[in-house]
């Protein structure tokens, strides 16, 4: 039996290799072990029997198999694959082989297989699908995975792996270098302010100040100052000359949050300052050159704005050079129990309380619930459960104490209400809610779930591309 351990500094958990190409297995244990915080020990087999006798008598954690190195124990793939979940009860089995192979990942998906990967293996790709299928398969304690910093599991700020995420990092590292405007849209509570964050740190411009500025929270009358800034004398109560918020930015970034508020009479003046880079403060006559970046977000549908006549056109064009949309927190699922532990953690160091986690039942709930106010939400029940409880697992009682505010956000069967017509949601939204659904249920494998949609995976390349445009513009 060609077997080979592998293990760098203490052991976390097992994993059975089957890969009857020994370069090839030795480069997928080479790169899970340079990619994960604390590697497993890692077992490698080169045949679908070798693998049997080995799971009668060991168990494993994890068990990663390509399907071609299962020939020897069934003759078709598919009952191989059937044979081999059986003797690794327990165990998380995930399912390699050649990226053009769509036909053979979904047929071993439904022989058994937790997820499917594609070769060749992307080590950070591959730790953050692992850490992924023991949260929603129960393991995290077992296997405590992690992959090391500069992985996928977090990106400037925000927190979470899954394929919508990724999609939004790639989308950052992209427009990060720019310095054209950004339009953010999204629902409250998805992180508009943690991605102007990261477009600012990512940028050429991180040496310089990000200001912010709420439209939402500023009175009308003092918004033009806010932004602008005021000189001496310009009314009552004005003693100084003051800088704005877009002065303050000058090298940096100008972040407007909720943008759809602003008044229509500011509205040309923002679009006068973006067209020349120069303001005149209140009470002023002269005009200063500013160089700042514009961020702006909103949780608003500008175009539906833009027909009330609460939102300039010409504004809308000129602020939506580079669009990224945020994906609410229900199509992210694999996220929702890594964004909760790591706000149990947050909180209980900071309450001085010791807590070990989430029983099985309130991570079902946690992951199932549609968390309306996104992430947000899920970090204020986790901070009051923090708050209310001492210590030890949150179990389902403990939850049901907690859930005030939600209004029961996370019951096992929602309510329905008979008086209450459902939201009807534009097509375009309920394809993306759709698409992304399939994705995040194959572990975040386009392919995969291309191919349970009967499309391919190019359009669902071209949709995602074309979402954020969508947002604004639908």
């Amino acid at each position: 039996m060609a077997m080979h351990n592998r293990s760098d500094g203490q052991p976390n958990g097992r994993l059975l290799l089957i890969d009857r190409d020994d370069a090839c297995a030795q480069l997928v244990a080479e790169t899970l072990t340079q990619s994960l915080a604390s590697a497993p020990r890692i077992t490698v087999v080169a045949s679908g029997r070798q693998a049997a006798d080995l799971l009668r008598d060991t168990s494993f954690d994890i068990v990663l198999a390509d399907l071609s190195s299962l020939s020897d124990l069934c003759e078709r793939s598919d009952d191989a694959v059937i044979r081999l979940v059986r003797l690794a009860e327990g165990s998380l089995v995930i399912a390699l082989a050649d990226g053009a192979s769509v036909s053979a990942a979904v047929g071993a998906m439904r022989a058994g297989a937790h997820d499917y990967v594609a070769k060749p293996i992307n080590g950070p790709a591959m730790a953050a699908r692992i850490g992924e299928l023991a949260q929603r398969h129960g393991k995290g304690r077992t296997l405590s995975i992690e992959t090391r910093p500069g992985g996928l599991s977090d990106f400037a700020g925000f927190i979470g792996s899954s394929s919508a995420m990724q999609f939004v990092y790639e989308q950052i590292g992209r427009i990060s270098t720019s310095s054209a405007p950004v339009f953010i849209t999204g629902e409250s509570g998805t992180g508009k302010d943690v991605c102007a964050e990261a477009l600012h740190a990512k940028g050429p411009r991180s040496g310089k100040r990000i200001v912010a500025i709420n439209c939402a929270a500023i009175p009308r009358d003092l918004m033009e100052s806010e932004l602008f800034g005021v000189a001496r004398g310009a009314f009552t109560g004005a003693h100084e000359d003051r800088k704005g918020a877009a002065e303050l930015a000058d090298g940096g970034t100008l972040f407007l949050d909720e943008i759809g508020e602003m008044d229509l009479s500011l509205q040309s003046k923002l679009l006068r300052f973006l067209q020349t880079g120069t303001l005149s403060r209140v009470g002023e006559s002269g005009v200063r050159h500013v160089d700042v970046r514009v961020i702006c977000a909103t949780n608003r549908n500008p175009m539906q704005l833009i027909t009330e006549k609460k939102f300039r056109e010409d504004l809308f064009y000129r602020l939506h050079v580079l669009p990224i949309h945020l994906p609410p927190l229900r199509q992210r699922p694999t996220d929702i129990m890594v964004l909760a532990r790591h706000f149990l953690d947050r909180y209980a160091a900071e309450e001085h309380k010791r807590f070990s986690g989430f029983t099985p039942e309130v991570a079902n709930l946690l992951s199932s619930a549609d968390w309306p106010g996104n992430v947000r939400q899920l970090q204020n029940l986790v901070r009051r459960l923090v708050v209310m409880f001492d210590g030890g697992d949150i179990t389902p009682q403990m939850l049901a104490a907690a859930d005030i505010e939600s209004r029961g956000v996370v019951a096992a069967e929602p309510v329905a209400r008979a008086d209450r017509r459902p939201a009807i949601l534009p097509m375009w939204q309920q394809e993306q809610r759709i698409i992304e659904d399939a994705i995040a249920s194959f572990g975040g494998n386009v392919s995969l779930a291309a191919a349970a949609l009967e499309i391919s995976p190019s359009t669902i390349y071209r949709k995602r591309q074309g979402w954020a445009d969508m947002a604004a513009a639908s």
